[in-house]
């Protein structure tokens, strides 16, 4: 599994009606590591993720932030050295990550410059222009600390996934976080990940599941996808996650052209909102045999 995940003694308390036992054994857990985004050597973020996909990871970011959209702007991504990453001077070059692929596991006691990332988008693209509240730090639980106001983190997507007269069926939504469930190899070893997979909405099938120790990270992973297969927008999809639904996640929806959000969970105020005014369909506590849609229910087929 590579750096996917790690080994941890734990101390493990059982509670019986017999009595309560103590006894020490090893823990598989998934691992949190910084991943820092450069653009052209220039500073960009700096992301809590799961080690893997980080190709995918980076674009996913620029097309949520609204910098690409297909996969003719994303020209390269490789691996440098960095601060703190164990790879020598800043700027030095390290290995070119295949898409999909996981840095070795030795990296983790070797010293590394598997989390550092420089990206070079294609020549004549607008750069992002980044200053302090853009240019920020990002947690495993939130995508977009540091923003200063609503204003700044609303984007103009390129897509509009209001005219998408995609529909699916209540009961193909359902069954969606089981299919999403049944893809979490990772959870199923640690409890400790997100997911996001990308549906067809006409079928029901899968197209590509990520897994990540941060939610947003995860669907980034799946944008990032996406943009390098050059599928944008994802017209008729449907985007399943697999804790609640946030702003920022119907922004990323939003921002590639998605127009089917279903979440496991509830979704924010502000969710809602944004959904209602992209015209985006979000469903939330989908689960068991019933589901609740909050935006544009005609797309849900009853």
């Amino acid at each position: 599994m590579g750096r996917l995940t790690s080994r941890s003694p734990v101390t493990r308390i059982v509670v019986a009606d017999d009595g309560i036992s103590v006894g020490r054994r090893p823990d598989t857990l998934a691992v949190e590591e910084p991943l820092e985004i450069r653009l052209s050597g220039s500073p960009l973020t700096v992301t809590m993720r799961t080690p893997g996909h980080d190709v995918e990871l980076a674009a996913g970011f620029l097309v949520s932030e609204g910098v690409i959209s297909m996969g003719g702007d994303f020209r390269s991504a490789i691996h440098c050295g960095g601060p703190g990453t164990g790879g020598g001077a800043p700027g030095a070059v390290g290995p070119l990550l295949s898409i999909g692929s996981a840095p070795p596991a030795s990296a983790l006691s070797t010293g590394n410059t598997y989390n550092v990332l420089d990206v070079t988008l294609r020549p004549g693209l607008e750069p992002l222009v980044t200053d302090i509240a853009r240019n920020f730090y990002t947690t495993s639980s939130c995508g977009v600390c540091g923003v200063a106001s609503i204003e700044a983190i609303e984007k103009k997507s390129r897509f509009d996934v209001a005219a998408d007269d995609v529909a699916a069926d209540a009961a193909l939504l359902l069954a969606l976080p089981d299919k999403l469930r049944a893809g979490q190899a990772v959870f199923e070893k640690t409890g400790g990940l997100h997911a996001a997979a990308l549906f067809d909405a006409a079928t029901g099938d899968l197209l590509v599941l990520r897994e990540d120790v941060g939610r947003h990270n995860a669907v980034d992973k799946v944008l990032g996808w996406a943009a390098l297969d050059d599928r944008l927008p994802l017209s008729g999809t449907v985007l399943q996650v697999s804790g609640r639904a946030s702003f920022e996640l119907v922004q990323k929806a939003v921002m590639a052209g998605i127009p089917i959000l279903s979440a496991v969970s509830a979704p924010s105020s502000l969710a809602v909102e944004l959904a209602a005014a992209s015209g985006l369909t979000l469903a939330g506590f989908v689960r068991g045999n019933s589901l609740n849609v909050y935006a544009r229910p005609d797309r849900v087929r009853v």
